[in-house]
């Protein structure tokens, strides 16, 4: 097949499509067909074998040590009701290739939207210039790999027509309203994208994926007595259509609708030192930006993280496991292969409270003598892979959740946190509590608001005291991380959890009054 350009591949689809505002719709029909196999690249954009020869070639021209190309399809769609009527609604695609030229741990790269033989050498030549030397021309072997399956597509996802979607959102607006006579407005939305790569690298590898990836969230406000409280809910992942049934919809609506509803009663808790529970789920957040951060291997390899010289040593208390995997069932992190063509896999970071591992790429991998864990990921083909987390969580451990909580005696509860803030180096963190409860006697009692939980990612991950037995994960899709201008989709966990203590900023001093 005769290569096409994005212009000229748009406006094909467009005019077999009809009105531009659903081509995102009609693209991605052909993008998630799961029926397709082979070369996808090659059977619509005539990327071959020979045609990636010349372009790492070209890569390697002037003496860089390795070279890949990242070659990605995408199209997102999103589509947004406002109580029940529609207000939002656009698309984005996303074609092109990203080159990528190494040469010790220096990185030159050059990215274009057209897939024109032209404009792919002309992007390996920027690539290039990140060296200096002649090389001899290089003859690459291509093995394709065998990937997991941990997110199949089972229903045409983004071929679903808008109004199949309109029907899940009407009636997630729907039974929001009819949960309280206090709710008095609802937004509610269906993100969805499909994004089809391949992966070509001057070390053999040739791998594709296709990665479904949404979620469908309800935001609500309520009033009582002129009092009015929010919340918002999110259930996704790498999911297809089939995920959003009537089950789900329910999920949203209710914990939306409670969430908002319980924060009436709210109090402010005590500020000062005191003990925190950390509930199980989506607290989750709290391992991933103020401890899974400093494991990432390129923050260790510039000395900036604190665990830089850790491995090996103690961290933690011995019933302390974390894992990083990118082998969950459709969880939001979960990468089939990375964003380098590794295979997903699952990475012992701490394990029986001894740092065992970072998070690598290739470049960090190949810095400190040990194989790549599979932690390559960019946000797209503009932008080069650096080493970032999947699903990160920490595994229960052997007390109930009910003899965690007694063991706090009288502090907080959190179940959801929010707009956090940390520094990556030092770790030190802090974050809204959007949901919670007072902890007094050893039972929960009053839910709590208005508070903010602060600490040291490394200092709380030693002051962990007791776990128990019920790690869950986050099973939502909106969740992004943030990384030098790059977000990736992610997913987090924890078991009940009680930190010795941990710094609560409220309004009343511990032992008196506000």
């Amino acid at each position: 097949m005769k290569p096409l350009s994005r212009r000229k591949f748009i406006q094909n689809t467009a005019l077999a499509g009809g009105a531009m505002l659903f081509l995102p719709e009609l693209e991605a029909s052909m993008l998630l067909d799961k029926n397709s196999s082979g070369n996808y690249f090659l059977k619509e954009f005539g990327i071959d074998q020979n045609l990636c020869q010349k372009l790492l070639a070209k890569a390697l021209s002037k003496g860089g040590d390795f070279a890949d190309l990242y070659f990605e399809y995408s199209v997102m769609n999103y589509l947004g009701l406002e109580d029940g009527k529609v207000n939002r609604s656009y698309g984005d695609i996303s074609l092109g290739v990203g080159i990528r030229t190494v040469k010790g741990d220096q990185i030159g790269y050059g990215f274009t939207q057209e897939l024109t033989e032209a404009s792919m050498i002309s992007a390996a030549a920027t690539a290039a210039t990140i060296c200096d030397l002649k090389a001899a021309p290089v003859r690459i072997s291509f093995n394709p790999i065998k990937a997991g399956n941990y997110y199949p597509v089972t229903v045409n996802y983004s071929g679903i027509p808008a109004n199949s979607k309109l029907s899940v959102l009407q009636e997630l607006n729907h039974k929001c309203f009819s949960l309280s006579p206090e709710v008095v407005k609802v937004n509610a939305g269906f993100l969805s994208s499909a994004k089809r790569i391949l992966i070509v690298t001057s070390d053999g590898v040739m791998a594709e994926d296709l990665i479904p990836h949404g979620y469908v969230y309800a935001s609500v406000a309520a009033e009582r007595n002129g009092k009015r409280e929010q919340s918002f809910y999110n259930l996704g992942g790498h999911r297809d259509f089939s995920f959003y049934t009537e089950d789900v919809v329910n999920k949203v609506a209710t914990k939306a609708v409670n969430d908002a509803l319980v924060q009436f009663d709210a109090i402010q808790p005590p500020a000062g030192e005191i003990p925190v529970v950390l509930g199980p789920g989506v607290t989750g957040i709290l391992l991933h930006e103020a401890i899974g951060h400093g494991m990432e291997a390129d923050f260790n390899r510039k000395k900036v993280s604190t665990f830089s010289s850790m491995i090996g040593k103690k961290v933690a208390e011995p019933f302390v496991t974390i894992i990083d995997d990118g082998t969950n069932m459709n969880l939001a992190g979960s990468l089939n292969i990375d964003d380098e063509g590794t295979p997903g896999q699952k990475t012992v970071l701490v394990e029986n409270g001894i740092l065992t591992s970072y998070l690598h790429d290739k470049i960090s991998a190949k810095h400190y003598g040990v194989e790549p864990t599979g932690n390559g990921r960019r946000q797209d083909f503009q932008n080069y892979p650096i080493p970032r987390m999947r699903n990160t969580y920490m595994l229960g451990g052997a007390a109930s959740p009910e003899d965690v909580i007694k063991q706090a005696g009288n502090g907080i509860y959190v179940e959801d946190v929010s707009n956090g803030q940390v520094k990556i180096g030092e770790g030190d963190f802090a974050f809204y509590v959007s949901k919670g409860r007072m902890i007094e006697n050893g039972k929960l009692a009053a839910p709590i608001k208005d508070v903010n939980i602060m600490g040291n990612g490394p200092k709380m991950l030693s002051n962990i005291i007791m776990l128990a037995n019920n790690l869950e994960m986050d099973y939502g899709g909106a969740g992004q991380c943030g990384k030098n201008n790059q977000g990736v989709p992610v997913s987090f966990g924890l078991p009940t959890c009680l930190v010795k203590s941990l710094t609560v900023g409220g309004t009343r001093q511990k032992g008196g009054q506000s």
